[in-house]
């Protein structure tokens, strides 16, 4: 599924500047580390959550449909929900017809927003590979044109538009931490970054995807369980991330999923954001001590998912 367009900080540029009139600029929240419980300098919140679609999906998919030829048949697109989500709602602002394959694990939540948007909804399979096999079948016979959910360059370079905001809004920060799925986002963050600024990337114990592949240093298929299944789950990374991630991320830890629940508690509790266990798990670094800030580091934590069923936390 991966092609050959080099990830580089000016083809994001170029990125941004094409989509930037079909997708929000997202805010950064400044709170203190005391309200969460921590010592050290105040946080950075990057809310990408309030994008169109509610993730930050909507970066690649605009990018996919503005700079490919999508066909009559418009364009496919498996998902664990987000991206699904995402390529639905492009499609549609672009008048194009789309087919979203999601697994059995998809909430009803992403299902419903996917339908919202008009897009045809296949659901079956049990996990995000069951879904990708059937929409490569589904883009075989009608002639659609797949949208890739993280290992495509045009995923990687919508994604990555994410840093320049960052990167405008807070100049002085030092360290970023993403939680990773199939690394499109955190693929595309650190191909404009480089080694300016440290990118952490941080995944589910059950989902240890990117942290196997960098122990074993290539992808491998690893357990795509846990409470963000949906989202940070699947069978392996992508191929286009990798040599990325290797080369620039400053390093990779994994949190529980009690820590994910706790942060997703928290961040009700603290500044009322309800988020998704997928855009929650960044944060749950944090507040659970797989990673430690330096006393005078800056931290931004990017919130990346707030599609989710109603929910209470008490």
């Amino acid at each position: 599924m991966s092609t050959d367009q080099p990830i580089t900080p000016t083809a994001i540029a170029a990125t941004e500047a094409l989509i930037r009139p079909h997708i929000r600029r997202t805010p950064v929240l400044r709170v203190e580390a005391a309200d969460f419980g921590l010592p050290g300098r105040p946080l950075d919140l990057k809310l990408e959550f309030m994008q169109h679609g509610g993730t930050f999906k909507a970066r690649g998919a605009f990018t996919h449909m503005l700079t490919r030829k999508p066909p009559s048949a418009g364009v496919v697109a498996a998902s664990g929900g987000n991206h699904g989500v995402a390529v639905a709602l492009a499609a549609s602002r672009l008048g194009l017809p789309a087919a979203i394959f999601l697994p059995e694990v998809t909430p009803e939540a992403k299902r419903e927003r996917v339908r919202a948007h008009g897009a045809r909804l296949v659901v079956g399979g049990a996990l995000y590979a069951d879904a990708l096999a059937a929409s490569e079948e589904y883009a075989t016979q009608t002639g659609a044109m797949p949208v890739h959910a993280f290992d495509q360059a045009e995923t990687l370079l919508g994604q990555g538009t994410v840093g320049i905001e960052i990167e405008q809004d807070l100049p002085d920060f030092d360290t970023l931490l993403v939680a990773v799925g199939g690394g499109g986002l955190i693929g595309g963050i650190a191909a404009w970054f480089g080694r300016r600024k440290r990118v952490v990337a941080v995944e589910p114990e059950l989902a240890p995807t990117l942290h196997m592949a960098l122990a074993a240093g290539a992808p491998v298929d690893a357990p795509a369980g846990g409470i963000a299944a949906d989202s940070l789950a699947p069978k392996r990374v992508g191929e286009l991330m990798f040599p990325i991630a290797k080369q620039y991320l400053a390093g990779s830890v994994l949190v529980t999923d009690e820590a994910i629940r706790a942060a997703q508690k928290k961040l009700w509790q603290t500044v009322r954001i309800v988020s998704e266990p997928g855009g929650a798990a960044a944060l749950a670094a944090l507040l659970s001590g797989r990673y430690v800030p330096a006393e005078d580091e800056r931290v931004c934590v990017l919130m990346c998912g707030a599609n989710t069923d109603a929910v209470s936390f008490g």
